[in-house]
Parts: C-alpha cells; structure tokens; sequence
C-alpha cells in the first residue's frame, strides 16, 4: 500500500474567512490568541484582508488555520507517513509531526514574519514568478541581472514554475531578461519582501536566537526539509534547517520527488487554499492528491481515503 504525506501551505495561500467552515470553536483559535496576545480568531474569520496579508499576522494565521484541519483528519483516524511544508508550512509540518509546540510554532512565525518584514526597507526588495522557461535559463537571467543588485532563485516550485528574489532593480532585470530568453511568463509577484534570499541574513539571525529558547523534539513522523529536500526526523537538527530556510531557496519540486522515492503515493495538502495541490500534480502526476480546507473538501478526502489503513 503506498504512503501517505500530509503537506502544508505556506504564504499566500491565506484568505478572510478560512478555517470558520471547518470548525469555528477549535482549541487552537483560542490557544493561538493565548499565545499572540490579540484576537487571530477574529482577524482570519472576519479581516480585514489588509490586515490578514500582512506578513506577521499571515504566518500565525496559515499555521493555525492548517492545524485546525489537521485535528479533524486525526480526528477522524486518519494518519500520515511523512510531512512536509513550503516555507511557513514547514513549521505546521513539525507541528503536526509532535517536534514544536503549538503554542510556540504560532509566537515563533509570528516574530519570523516580523523579523523578515524588518530585514529589507519597504520597496527595496522584490520577488518575482518565472513560468514556462528552463531553471538553467533562470539562473542565467540572475546571474546577468546581478549588476543591478542581488537576485536569485527564491522557489523551485515545478517544472517551469521558478520564483527569484532579491533588489528591486536586479529582479526587474532578471525579469526582461528571462522574458527575452523566451519565458512564457514573468511577473512581478504582490509580496513585501524578498524572501528565501540572501538580503534575509538579518532576519535569520534574529530567528536562530529565538529557535534556541525553544524546546524542539524528535519528529514522530519523518519530514522532507524544504532547504536539502532530505529526511528529518532528529529534533537537534531542526532548528539548523529552519534558519538556514530563511536565506535559502524553497526546493519544492525536489520535496516531492523525494517523497515520491520514498513510497507515497498520496499527498494531502493540509490548510487553506489548493496551490501545493496543483504544483504536487505537475512535479508527480501518477500521485493521488486530496486537499482538506473545509467541510466540503473533508469529506470529499475521507471518502477518498475509504479502505486505507489508519495509520499512527
């Protein structure tokens, strides 16, 4: 019987109103606004969005909404193999995964949002989306852009699908640049930092000294890491791959690809939004993929997943 992985969206998967469908009275709002000291709850059910995109509530936010989901499918027997999480999802991952506390993955993406935000003066750094040209093109269009500032591969999402990061000028650059070597599309993406770059290195140091307050366990479930694509499974290893996350790109498709090698054959994306869902096809299309994101989705998944073993 092939395995299951239960994946977990990162930023931008956010919208007003997720999570209330599902389970409006969970623990979690509560515990979360416990932890963050303001109403989470409130802001996630009912905005505004201006406030919901911001990066330091959006990080709480996606996390909490996605462990809401996930206590449903326990809740309802269903269990994993492996997790994984892009970027801000890696943290609902080991959440999910028994290695962080809730309450301490929601204060700690909290202030990782704000350390990110700090890093780069606002409309100095920038992020951008490549579609439909070969990475090897992309790596080229930043190394020839890197005259007008620093910019680099940010996201290996999927096949053709790369996001680069870095100063405005040079991703404005790189950008032309990729479009004339024949991108199909090259787009400047509505984010306020440029993250999974080297210009992060402030908000990376700034995060490793709170990572060391923290109590980090053994995963119960092994984890593919965002920032070596390998397996996890060491407590005393975790915090060292989520700082280095931070400055370093999201390798996506080859998450996958491991997951993949290592037997699953089903992906459940866990929390709001479908995005992982769509690149998951892409990079694995003989992979079954369910998502769970509301009421609906739920039980559409469970029926799914009839005549699977439950697994601890």
């Amino acid at each position: 019987m092939s395995k299951i992985a239960y994946v977990f969206p990162g930023q931008g998967s956010q919208a007003v109103g997720m999570g209330r469908d599902l389970d409006e009275a969970s623990p979690r709002w509560v515990d979360a606004n416990a932890a963050l000291g303001f109403d989470l709850r409130r802001l996630c059910f009912d905005g505004p969005e201006a406030d919901l995109t911001l990066t330091a509530n959006t990080q709480p936010a996606i996390l909490t909404a996605s462990i809401v989901v996930l206590d449903a499918l326990l809740a309802a027997g269903r269990r994993f193999d492996f997790v994984a999480g892009h970027s801000l999802g890696e943290y609902s991952a080991l959440v999910a995964a028994g290695a962080l506390d809730f309450a301490d993955a929601v204060r700690t993406v909290r202030a990782r949002g704000q350390f990110m935000q700090e890093a780069v003066a606002p409309g100095e750094g920038a992020m951008a989306a490549i579609i439909g040209l070969d990475r090897s093109l992309v790596l080229q269009a930043c190394d020839e852009a890197g005259a007008a500032g620093v910019v680099q591969v940010a996201n290996l999402n999927a096949p053709g699908q790369t996001v680069i990061a870095g100063a405005v000028a040079a991703v404005k650059r790189a950008v032309e640049l990729a479009r004339a070597k024949g991108a199909k599309r090259a787009l400047p993406l509505p984010v306020s930092a440029p993250f999974h770059s080297v210009l992060m290195e402030p908000a990376a140091a700034r995060l490793q000294e709170v990572l060391r307050t923290l109590r980090i366990g053994d995963l119960r479930a092994p984890l593919v890491t965002n920032v070596d694509a390998d397996l996890l499974t060491d407590g005393g290893r975790v915090a060292d791959a989520l700082v280095r996350q931070v400055t370093a790109p999201v390798r996506w498709e080859e998450v996958v690809a491991r997951l993949v090698k290592e037997g699953v054959g089903t992906f459940v994306e866990v929390g709001p939004g479908r995005v992982l869902s769509g690149l998951i096809r892409r990079i694995a299309p003989e992979a079954r993929v369910l998502n769970v994101e509301d009421r609906a989705s739920l039980a559409a998944t469970l029926a799914a997943l009839d005549g699977d073993e439950p697994r601890e």
